[in-house]
């Protein structure tokens, strides 16, 4: 591997920017500040007094101690270590221990812009720290108010890219998810293609629609989606065929979170005869679908993708990697372009 390729791969493995994230539920996020790591920065999360959610790096001006350790008080943050306040620009709003300190009104920390949708809270990424972010359009299953979802998070031992290659295979399912859900019927050995979309492409078997996890789009629309679809049978509930709407979140270079919404498009009664026999049927299986991924990609060989044998239903995880690599290297030229320039 050439030392280009070797810095494009170390950038990867933390997650292209320009992009927004889900980087939390919003039930996580209350009273006191929340501390995470994601794309392998330190942030700080927390509420103001309207209930907003505010973000910033993780790092108080003054010594470096963690204001996620410190008080919420409102329109700021408090440091635990010596009492400094930070606002949600990032601004040192007050030194308390000092009558006058020349830190006060200094922005020292970085802040990340955020939007709250669908009960996740949402941060962009950027290159340049100073330029607005891109508008965040999300699939019609969580825009649009006819669809009902539930979401659902989990943290796993992997890589993030392993993740996104997991749902861009749709044959896995046919495999490891044989016992789950619908996912025992249709054909065991598939053609596949892939085919443009507005936004991204869709990969998926030719001549079986509705049978099993039989197709996967990728979409870029301010935020990188995958979005799929499995037939369930009647009992668990209205609503025509079961949308995932999936985003797999980097934590650092080993660890990711991913994101997953089950949605239906149901209204009235049936929405809430949906809702509840999802939470006591469908919830449980969901979760056994999840942890077989899990187990598997946090299993997986060391440096499994550099030792790989790829064929035809590789073809959608082969094209998504290609896009993520064109765009990683426009964006350590822009990088770099910044660096010189300041």
């Amino acid at each position: 591997m050439s030392v280009k390729d070797e810095i494009l791969e170390n950038y990867l493995d933390l997650g292209l920017r320009d992009l927004w994230y889900p980087v939390a539920s919003s039930w996580e996020v209350a009273g006191s500040p929340v501390g995470i790591t994601r794309l392998g920065e330190n942030i700080v999360l927390w509420r103001d007094a309207e209930g907003v959610v505010r973000a910033l790096e993780d790092r108080c001006p003054h010594r470096g101690a963690r204001l996620s350790f410190g008080w919420n008080l409102g329109d700021r943050v408090a440091c635990w270590y010596h009492g400094v306040e930070v606002d949600g620009d990032g601004k040192v709003a007050d030194v308390p221990a000092v009558v006058s300190c020349p830190m006060t009104g200094s922005e020292c920390v970085k802040r990340y812009h955020v939007k709250e949708r669908n009960g996740a809270i949402f941060l962009w990424f950027g290159v340049d720290p100073h330029a607005p972010p891109h508008d965040l359009v999300l699939p019609e299953q969580l825009a649009d108010g006819e669809w009902a979802s539930f979401l659902c998070q989990s943290d796993w031992a992997v890589n993030y890219r392993y993740a996104v290659d997991n749902v861009m295979d749709p044959m896995h399912g046919t495999y490891l998810h044989m016992k789950s859900h619908s996912m025992a019927e249709g054909d065991r050995t598939a053609e596949m293609r892939a085919r443009n979309t507005e936004h991204g492409f869709i990969f998926e078997k030719t001549g079986q629609s509705g049978v099993n996890f039989d197709w996967v789009e990728f979409g870029n629309t301010g935020c990188h989606w995958l979005r799929l679809s499995i037939p369930y049978r009647k009992q668990y509930g209205p609503g025509g065929h079961f949308y995932i709407v999936g985003f797999a979140t980097p934590v650092d270079r080993d660890n990711c979170r991913v994101f997953f919404w089950r949605c239906r498009k149901v209204d009235g009664w049936q929405r809430n005869a949906w809702r509840f026999l999802y939470r006591t049927q469908l919830e449980k299986l969901h979760w056994d679908v999840l942890e077989q991924d899990r187990l598997v990609l946090e299993a997986m060989a060391p440096n499994a993708r550099d030792h790989e044998f790829l064929y035809e239903h590789d073809v959608g995880l082969a094209r998504i990697r290609r896009l993520l690599a064109k765009e990683g290297r426009k964006q350590l030229e822009r990088q770099a372009a910044l660096e010189a320039a300041e």
